[in-house]
């Protein structure tokens, strides 16, 4: 029992930290820090909400599978364990893999912009703090492979400055 409790108690701490990942533009890679971004202005054309599916790592398809096997093979004699043990291996491996799928998918919003030079793009991340709306003057910041679209800055003329057409 006390096996048990254990396995179950390192499969629900496994699945947790797989639920930490995210794709929101309001957390940044530590591999992302302190590295030059390159920033592209727009104009939001239109926006829907969308959901990011959930990973498949093989992380909660094989704890599952261990926990099933383990829950399985401490049932009856000698005989019938092994043959429980491989049926829940293989019920642990499926409803631990549909686990980890449901705790890590994310709501997102997909976000079509148009550049300065006409050209489109179309953005997917996780819902932020940030809402957009059509019309709305948008960057987007592009830091190793990754872009992200948040809200244009207000950039008020500085002093002597010519103005900008």
């Amino acid at each position: 029992m006390k096996r048990l409790f254990v396995t179950t108690t390192a499969v629900a701490t496994l699945l947790a930290l797989g639920a930490c990942t995210t794709t929101s533009p309001d957390v940044v890679s530590r591999n992302d820090a302190q590295r030059m971004a390159t920033v592209i202005d727009a104009v939001v054309l239109t926006t829907r909400p969308v959901v990011v599916d959930g990973t498949q790592s093989g992380i909660g398809a094989t704890a599952g599978g261990v926990v099933g096997g383990i829950a399985g093979s401490s049932v009856g004699g000698s005989r019938e364990a092994v043959a429980v043990g491989i049926i829940g291996a293989v019920v642990g491996g499926v409803i631990g893999n549909a686990a980890e799928r449901f705790s890590t998918k994310e709501e997102a919003v997909e976000i079509l912009v148009q550049l300065r030079n006409g050209d489109r793009r179309s953005v997917v991340q996780a819902k932020a703090g940030e809402t957009f709306a059509p019309g709305d003057a948008v960057i987007l910041v592009t830091t190793g492979g990754r872009v992200r679209v948040t809200k244009a800055p207000a950039v008020a003329p500085q002093a002597g400055a010519p103005a900008r057409s």
